[in-house]
């Protein structure tokens, strides 16, 4: 778990190496002091921010320039959520067209690359048919531009955002007592304003640089595209690729493999998704604001002073505190992370391993890839609050990979369908024990609550003078057996 959700925290220490550090820091949107406390929300060169509020989001722009008085009323008109999800996706499509460090821009994807896309997950679900009972959950295959990948992303980072935003958000104006609140109006639209640019610039930056790095649709384990779309990204695989000595071919079907493998799991496992979506709504619900510094700081406030304000933001007034809840939630997601990744490492290496001579190999990089991360997933960590890569994505596989020689395919696969059957975090540990442990038979007991409640029913009705279960009431008082109710 990240320690700053959303960034919130000190401003960065000078670089040792003086101006020449400066300049380095400013790269990439790293530049400049920067209002609410956000890392690398400084736009090129943003000195001058102690002088100017607002020239940690503009940098070095001339103030009296169009574009930039255009993109100032811009963020301060804004009146939606917590999130100003224009600036967000403007700035994601920006970073995109930027270009990844390597040099490599964004490209249309041609005719050629969209028919071997679409030919790699039909041959993967082909192959993933003799190694789950779950049926193909892909109705289509796509391949898309990193451009393409964050418009068809955008809607679900706002499932995942907006909530942990709602709650950092409501914090800046909750501490302020009523009477203040009112004499604050103004400074306080303002706030929301600005923190919904703030919110917004960091998540477009950080959605435009996975963009340069991500694969497939489920590269951090969670259905970010529309469903029944096994998507792969063409550009981006051959980059992936282009250092580990493997055919272009073997490792597009690999990843087809990957992705066809979470179409499966999440188009045939109703509940999955709600439920790693509602762990990440129970982390924001619990968290909680340092509001005490946030209280010294706003009761010395003179709401006419903007720079006295973002002098007091960049000091780092929002410190979300570890809480109870925000570990339940977080343990949840965590472990559930784990078996989604295990299962689909296990159930692609199985279908893999007898035709793919890269095979172990492929495995071994995509979990290494898991592991470390890149900056891009460093920056989403911050972003959300949340480290959303599972750490025991071994463990859950072997434990998969036993569950199928113990029980086999329909065995193992038959625990997606209800949460209570799935493996816990500290079967993780014990695999064995959880393997070879009796399960519940969940069907067995819906029948029984199922039969209770009619049977419920049934009196109900008779109680009420309707239909029993042998038959109607009869309209001379009789029960529907001959006999006269008294």
């Amino acid at each position: 778990m990240s320690d700053t959700p959303f960034g919130f925290g000190l401003p960065p220490e000078e670089p040792e190496n003086g101006d020449e550090g400066k300049k380095k820091g400013n790269q990439g949107g790293q530049g400049g002091p920067n209002p609410f406390g956000f890392p690398g929300m400084g736009l090129p060169g943003g000195a001058g921010g102690a002088d100017n509020p607002f020239a940690a989001m503009f940098g070095s722009m001339n103030p009296n320039d169009l574009g930039a008085a255009q993109q100032l009323g811009q963020m301060l008109s804004y009146e939606g959520g917590p999130v100003n999800w224009d600036m967000a996706k403007d700035v994601a499509r920006q970073t995109v067209a930027q270009g990844t460090a390597d040099g490599v821009k964004d490209t249309s994807v041609g005719v050629a690359e969209k028919s071997a896309v679409e030919e790699a997950v039909r041959l993967a679900d082909h192959w993933l048919d003799g190694v789950t009972s779950l049926p193909s959950g892909a109705t289509t295959a796509v391949a898309w531009s990193r451009a393409e990948w964050v418009e068809a992303t955008l809607p679900v980072w706002k499932e995942l955002v907006d909530p942990v935003a709602e709650r950092v958000g409501a914090a800046m104006g909750g501490v302020l007592p009523e009477e203040m609140q009112a004499m604050a109006g103004p400074l306080l639209g303002m706030m929301r304003s600005m923190g919904g640019a703030m919110f917004g610039q960091q998540i477009g930056q950080a959605v435009g640089t996975l963009a340069g790095e991500v694969v497939g649709s489920t590269d951090i384990g969670l259905p970010l595209g529309p469903a029944g779309k096994a998507a792969l990204l063409p550009l981006n695989i051959e980059g992936f690729g282009k250092d580990l000595g493997v055919p272009a071919e073997e490792v597009r079907l690999y990843l087809a493999l990957r992705e066809a493998a979470h179409a499966r799991l999440f188009a045939h496992v109703p509940w999955l998704r709600s439920h790693l979506f509602g762990a990440v709504e129970g982390y924001a619900r619990g968290i909680k604001v340092d509001t005490s510094k946030l209280e010294d700081v706003v009761g010395q406030l003179d709401p006419s002073n903007p720079e006295q304000l973002q002098e007091a933001l960049q000091g780092g007034m929002f410190q979300p505190q570890d809480t109870p809840e925000q570990k339940a939630a977080l343990a949840r997601l965590e472990t559930a992370l784990a078996l989604v990744e295990g299962w689909v490492d296990a159930v692609v290496h199985e279908a893999a391993k007898p035709r793919l001579a890269s095979a172990d190999a492929m495995r071994e990089t995509m979990r290494r890839r898991r592991a470390s991360g890149g900056p891009a997933e460093q920056t989403f960590a911050t972003l959300v609050g949340l480290e959303l890569r599972p750490r025991r994505l071994r463990d859950a596989s072997r434990l998969w990979a036993s569950l199928t020689d113990a029980r086999g395919v329909d065995g193992r696969d038959g625990l997606w369908e209800h949460p209570d059957m799935l493996p816990t975090a500290s079967d993780l540990d014990d695999p064995d024990g959880f393997v070879h442990r009796e399960q519940l038979d969940f069907s067995e007991i819906d029948k029984m609550l199922g039969e209770a409640a009619q049977k419920r029913d049934q009196g109900t009705q008779r109680e009420q003078g309707g239909q029993g279960p042998e038959g109607e009431a009869g309209s001379d008082g009789s029960d529907g057996e001959g006999e006269t109710k008294k």
